[in-house]
């Protein structure tokens, strides 16, 4: 059984393909998944367990998963990486199922060839540098990354239609596959601020793009019309644009504070309370553009208001959790707080955007 959601344009020669009704129950999985790693990512560096598993892929050099040696932050890193297997699950069920749908047979056979092709690859690599002493799993994982990323290049071009879900669900499993190979480089280099940082940010791009294919999954395909005056269109851009130097600033804080991840590494960089005034600042300016973006909204009546009442009523409170953890000494839990609440703003954000168009209704009889 499959649920009214058009895959084509209907013509008049060619009937509406449906997408199946398992695909919005992985979808929206997908999208709950990737908020929830922030939270258990962050929860990781908060307690001081960024480095509960001293190796990668391996907890330890003879063991797979944390030893009771490890303690509670073993099997705090630990979890965190297991969820990164059920994240990998999820993006290629949605692919797997968009590729069925849309391509049938040929194009999801295609798919799962290179993948077999590159996991043959990536172990080829991790065998032949593990005997030259190198670390086989970084050769590994770079080798199953650039398969997986020539495997959605093919298919995308190949795709016949709803190139837009194609595109979409292969930019989240390319994305969980690199930020595993992330994940597994900020362990090697002992939590490089940098790397630390930049595993967030794409943390946050991924939730933004799970919220984007649920958006799209839901509207019919082909060409968008906008449905808002031009000036709030560009206002909504620049919104966008604040939120992410907001986010970007955040984090150049948060890596130069007192959460490194682990005791025995100290941050030497940046002045963190200067940089803390610094993220408030844009901060204040978002919160008073999503204002004026709603207040418009609601005069004008315009599609994307319940997005943007939803994302003032998250910001409001992010900013009154940023402002509880300044004052109070960046407490562990404000502080993962703040980071869910930044990449579910990111998100609200993303779908508002995306409901200033609106698909154009096929001409009567098409």
């Amino acid at each position: 059984m499959s649920e009214r959601i058009p895959v084509t344009e209907a013509t008049s020669t060619e009937p509406v393909r449906r997408l199946p009704r398992a695909l919005p129950f992985f979808a929206w999985a997908s999208f709950v998944v990737n908020v929830i790693i922030i939270g258990t990512g962050g929860a990781v560096r908060l307690t001081g367990s960024g480095l509960g598993c001293m190796e990668w892929p391996f907890c330890t050099p003879d063991s797979l998963v944390p030893t009771p040696e490890l303690g509670i932050h073993g099997i705090i890193e630990f979890g965190n990486r297991t969820i990164t297997g059920v994240l990998v699950v999820l993006a290629l069920a949605v692919l797997l199922l968009v590729l069925n749908a849309v391509g049938g047979r040929p194009l999801l056979f295609n798919a799962l060839a290179f993948a077999l092709a590159s996991l043959v690859a990536g172990g080829l690599a991790w065998l032949i540098t593990a005997l030259m002493g190198l670390p086989g799993f970084v050769f590994f994982s770079a080798v199953l990354l650039i398969g997986v990323v020539i495997a959605a290049i093919v298919s995308i071009r190949r795709a016949p239609a709803r190139l837009d879900l194609v595109t979409l669900a292969w930019i989240v499993l390319v994305g969980v596959v690199a930020q595993a190979f992330v994940g597994g480089i900020t362990v090697l280099t002992r939590l490089n601020a940098f790397i630390v940082g930049f595993h967030y940010v794409s943390s946050v791009i991924l939730v933004c793009v799970t919220a984007a294919f649920l958006v799209r999954m839901r509207e019919t395909p082909g060409r968008r019309e906008l449905v808002v005056p031009k000036p709030f269109l560009i206002l909504g851009h620049v919104t966008t644009l604040v939120l992410a130097a907001t986010v970007f600033i955040g984090v150049l804080t948060t890596a130069n504070g007192p959460h490194s991840g682990d005791d025995e590494v100290v941050r030497r960089g940046f002045d963190a309370s200067l940089l803390a005034h610094l993220h408030s600042w844009p901060g204040y300016v978002l919160l008073a553009l999503a204002a004026v973006l709603t207040v418009w909204a609601a005069v004008r009546r315009l599609r994307p208001l319940p997005w943007l009442v939803a994302l003032l009523v998250v910001l409001a409170i992010q900013i009154a959790v940023g402002v509880y953890q300044s004052r109070a000494g960046l407490p562990p839990f404000a502080v993962g707080v703040h980071m869910v609440l930044a990449a579910l703003s990111a998100a609200l954000m993303t779908v508002a955007i995306l409901r200033l168009k609106r698909p154009v209704a096929p001409p009567v009889g098409a």
